[in-house]
């Protein structure tokens, strides 16, 4: 499951992500640590993510606790650790109604996203965040803008009760080649912006077989459309750090749309 109603429901990735391990304090070490260093990177308490809980993590922790009204004794128990990850379980949670068509229930999930602003931490494509969409997978060769729409994909046909349109990936390549074999894929000469719903997808396009990036169109206007996308930034990077909005252009976009 994507969507939480018990964590035991949850796929084993999700669960790795949200529950804890075992408590850890000054002296822990080993991959418990590591998550919560990258946890209290994401609250803005920026610590080497090392997996080792020294006196800097200890203080860390102890400020974390203090400013969410826990007990700042410097221990991450199953209290302290689930505050640390409340924004990835608020997005496990359904924001939709039944009747809502898929694309739109798609853009509903991606603003839920796009309010805890998911993003990066200890590297290159690493992180909770990049796990999460990746199924439990990161590092530097994980790109991650079509894992970010594909998990939105998941948790939109499993809120509706419905079969995903169609087969999915972390590439952005192989989502275009299902996108054309299902038959939602529009070039970009082919389209206007009133064929464009929310909730499309756009792929960068560089050469007429190979696509950089994709994200999710929130809404499509004469001459720019608005996104929700992952893995990239203010730059429009196809290798950003974060979950964002922005606004594109139609030059070498095209577009996986579902009627």
């Amino acid at each position: 499951m994507y969507i939480q109603s018990d964590h035991s429901d949850l796929r084993s990735f999700i669960r790795e992500e949200v529950n804890m391990e075992r408590v850890t304090r000054e002296g822990s070490r080993g991959n418990a640590v590591k998550r919560v260093q990258e946890w209290l990177c994401y609250h803005n308490l920026q610590v080497v993510i090392d997996g080792i809980f020294g006196f800097v993590t200890q203080d860390a922790v102890m400020n974390f606790q203090f400013f969410n009204g826990l007990e700042p004794n410097g221990v991450v128990d199953t209290q302290t650790y689930q505050a640390l990850v409340k924004p990835m379980t608020a997005v496990l949670k359904n924001p939709i109604n039944h009747s809502m068509p898929f694309n739109e229930a798609v853009a509903e999930f991606a603003r839920l996203h796009l309010s805890v602003h998911p993003r990066e931490f200890g590297g290159d494509n690493r992180g909770p965040w990049v796990r999460l969409y990746l199924d439990g997978h990161d590092g530097d060769k994980f790109y991650w803008c079509a894992g970010f729409v594909r998990f939105c994909m998941r948790q939109a046909a499993e809120a509706l009760n419905i079969s995903m349109p169609m087969k999915t990936s972390g590439s952005c390549d192989y989502m275009a080649a299902q996108g054309e074999n299902e038959g939602f894929f529009v070039s970009e000469g082919d389209v206007t912006h009133r064929d464009i719903p929310t909730g499309s997808m756009f792929l960068v396009r560089k050469t007429d077989n190979d696509w950089t990036h994709v994200g999710l169109v929130i809404k499509a206007e004469e001459s720019v459309f608005r996104t929700i996308e992952g893995n990239t930034n203010d730059d429009g990077s196809s290798n950003g750090y974060e979950v964002c909005e922005r606004s594109r252009g139609y030059s070498d976009k095209d577009f996986i749309i579902f009627n």
